[in-house]
């Protein structure tokens, strides 16, 4: 795989180079609410601005449909891009062809998803936009992946376009697989995995996948209740995917997994609901859990604290409401604490961290792609790294 490093040891000053990074950050109306994704955008796009490259730089903001979507458009990312860079980007778009940019300048290119060959599952629409992109930058052009967060998809800008110029891995698609080949090959041990998160669907591959190799997985989070309604459990009116019990009982005798002793229950959804914490054995009919209790963390902080490998994806609550954060957080200050090699696994645990103040330093590594983590740690193919692996003409 060639690396920024290799394209760097080139002269690019002048030089187009196309950057897919992934900025897709969370907004609250035109206000971005984390800003963690574009911040670990820069040292890829300064490294390249620094050598006198001319920047293009393609993202992809949620799943418009079909076409341009105010909603959708990247311009508060491109203010907020130029203010961390200290210098303007220009947003532009592809329909007006190649943008001006010079040495050491950069250009946001509106949500690649307007354009539908973007997600194509055609092949030739997909290479028609790839062509597109490339041209972007001029027969001369690069192109480096820097958008971890998307190469897991076959997409036009992750994958396609690699096949159309000279292609190299950006520094954060580097760093995230080296951590996730470390994960994936002899980690020290006790290795535990945290995993939380709504819905035992969403992670069932992964959690099949890890638990021949891991030693503990701590379940919290909504797909906690399937787990507990597996052991006979009544969970009042959690979240249930009855459809997944068995999986659940079946992964139970594993005897690997830890589930919460006690939980935070509420009479509602909502931040001002009535709570009560209560063992998980007597959850009240019509109450619905939505964090994991103290006891659980207490118990899940004993095991974090032997572990010298820790993954985690996934909150232990809804921790966006105040009354339902304890969970997530107290996991998150024992992997803190511990002496562990600890990776958060993107999503939203990673905006967990940054929501609730903790040290981004105080973990070995937060990713920038939970499910893009989450599938190489199930073994699979992710095209956006398959395309870069493959020999070059």
């Amino acid at each position: 795989m060639k690396t920024l490093d290799d394209l760097l040891a080139t002269d690019v000053k002048g030089r187009g180079v196309l950057v897919r990074s992934d900025l897709n950050v969370p907004l609250d109306g035109e206000t971005i609410t984390d800003d963690g994704r574009i911040r670990a955008s820069l040292p890829t796009i300064n490294a390249l601005r620094g050598a006198g490259a001319r920047v293009v730089v393609a993202a992809h903001l949620g799943r418009p449909k079909g076409g341009p979507d105010p909603e959708y458009s990247l311009a508060p990312v491109a203010k907020r891009l130029g203010e961390l860079l200290g210098t303007e980007v220009p947003l532009v778009q592809l329909a007006d062809g190649a943008p001006q940019v010079g040495p050491g300048e950069v250009v946001l290119l509106e949500n690649v998803r307007f354009d539908p060959r973007e997600t194509s599952k055609n092949d030739d629409d997909r290479a028609a936009l790839a062509r597109e992109l490339a041209a972007l930058v001029g027969s001369d052009g690069a192109f480096v992946s820097d958008g971890f967060g998307v190469v897991h998809r076959k997409q036009a800008s992750v994958y396609d376009v690699a096949r159309e110029l000279p292609a190299y891995a950006g520094g954060l698609v580097l760093a995230e697989v080296e951590v996730l080949r470390r994960l994936t090959g002899d980690p020290d041990r006790p290795y535990t995995v945290v995993l939380g998160g709504s819905k035992v669907s969403d992670k069932l591959a992964v959690i099949e996948s890890l638990l021949p190799r891991v030693d503990s997985l701590l379940v919290g989070g909504g797909m906690c209740f399937t787990f507990l309604a597996a052991q006979g459990l009544g969970i009042g009116t959690s979240l249930l995917e009855t459809e997944r019990i068995d999986d659940c009982r079946r992964l139970l005798e594993t005897g690997k997994i830890v589930l919460p002793t006690d939980v935070v229950v509420a009479d509602k959804f909502a931040a001002d609901a009535a709570t009560q914490t209560v063992p998980a054995d007597q959850i009240p009919d019509g109450w619905m859990g939505l964090d994991i209790g103290p006891a659980s963390v207490a118990a899940f902080t004993e095991v974090l604290g032997a572990a010298k490998t820790v993954f985690w994806n996934g909150p232990m609550g809804v921790f966006e409401m105040a009354p339902f954060a304890a969970g997530t957080r107290g996991v998150a200050e024992a992997i803190i604490a511990s002496s562990a090699y600890s990776v958060v696994g993107g999503g939203d645990s990673a905006a967990a961290v940054r929501a609730l103040g903790l040290a981004e330093d105080g973990f070995s590594h937060i990713s920038t792609g939970g499910g893009a983590s989450l599938e190489y740690l199930e073994g699979k193919h992710l095209p956006g790294i398959a395309v870069l692996e493959q020999e070059q003409a």
